[in-house]
């Protein structure tokens, strides 16, 4: 069975203000996002991480930066927590030469290895052998202690690949952390729709891999989650299942009409669980940061995203000439 973990009374200012830090540039990039694609003006679908901003920034914040891991068609936020120039980022988005892929992989597909993120994907499950794969030549080839995170929703939690990656990481025992965004929803459907589960970490028990929940809405939670799962990879032990619990506050792609379910709906759970309100009220019980220094560190983030769209929008588009470079054969 699973166990559910809850944060630790301790983090020091410095800590505090990186979680907020990334949380607010998450929230403010996707913002932007938003905008800007409702406006048509982002090539392709995009997919939000607002009201998810925990996860990924209490994940990647007990990584180091040679660590790695692999993301969802929902990318944005997983990239920005695990280091990824925001602004080489936003011009990947619109599809400049300038972006961390060139331009090529967009938002579903972005990706940056200089700093350990393999890449988003737009495969349902699709991450989960990558990031096997990874642990396995870190463990076996290569010989050092870097971990492997693979992030994904509960509908993925039902492809055949989640399972194959669970058996042989508790087999080999592989440095690899299975963090479950827990969101509710898989693309238009409820997750008890398709799962007779009321905790997905539950599954874990028949590959005998430790099952943590914790609220995803919390970062300080998540944080000390993954710490834990980290240094059990580390130390040779094996795979961890962290199930962080939260909810899709946007609809699954920018313009999705939601006929699904209604706006009150997910406007009431926003208001309740937002991830950054809820750090500004523990931060200030915990006297590591004020209301004043949130207010202040949001405007810088704002400027940091307008700063970003200004570079994507100066950037040039990939030279036609060029379109078959990097394909594997003519």
């Amino acid at each position: 069975m699973a166990t559910t973990k809850a944060a630790k009374a301790a983090y020091t200012q410095d800590q505090a203000r990186k979680f907020y830090e990334t949380m607010s540039t998450i929230r403010h990039f996707e913002e932007s996002i938003k905008h800007d694609s409702l406006a048509g003006e982002i090539p392709g679908f995009v997919h939000l991480y607002i009201g998810e901003e925990a996860i990924a920034t209490g994940v990647c914040a007990a990584l180091r930066s040679d660590d790695s891991i692999e993301s969802t068609h929902r990318g944005h936020g997983h990239c920005i927590a695990k280091g990824a120039d925001v602004n080489r980022m936003m011009a990947e988005i619109f599809g400049k030469k300038t972006g961390l892929c060139e331009g090529r992989g967009g938002s579903m597909h972005i990706a940056d290895f200089s700093v350990g993120m393999l890449g988003a994907n737009g495969v349902v499950g699709g991450g989960y052998n990558l990031a096997t794969g990874a642990a396995l030549a870190n463990k076996t080839v290569l010989k050092n202690d870097k971990v492997s995170v693979v992030f994904f929703g509960d509908g993925a939690s039902n492809r055949g690949t989640f399972h194959e990656a669970m058996n042989v990481a508790s087999a080999w025992k592989l440095p690899i952390i299975f963090v479950n965004e827990m969101n509710c929803w898989a693309s238009t459907t409820p997750y008890r729709t398709t799962c007779n589960l009321e905790n997905i970490s539950d599954r874990a028990a028949g590959y005998h891999i430790p099952g943590v929940i914790v609220d995803g809405q919390d970062v300080f939670a998540v944080y000390d989650a993954a710490v834990e799962a980290v240094a059990r990879a580390r130390r040779g032990e094996g795979p961890t299942f962290i199930e962080a619990k939260t909810y899709r506050i946007e609809g699954h792609f920018v313009g999705d009409p939601e006929l699904y379910r209604t706006r009150e709906e997910t406007q009431k759970i926003f208001h309740d669980t937002d991830p950054l309100q809820m750090f500004r009220k523990k931060a200030e019980k915990l006297k590591v940061m004020t209301a004043e220094e949130c207010d202040a560190m949001d405007a810088d983030c704002v400027e940091k995203i307008k700063a970003a769209k200004k570079f994507a929008m100066e950037s040039e588009y990939p030279d036609s000439s060029e379109f078959m470079k990097y394909v594997y054969v003519d």
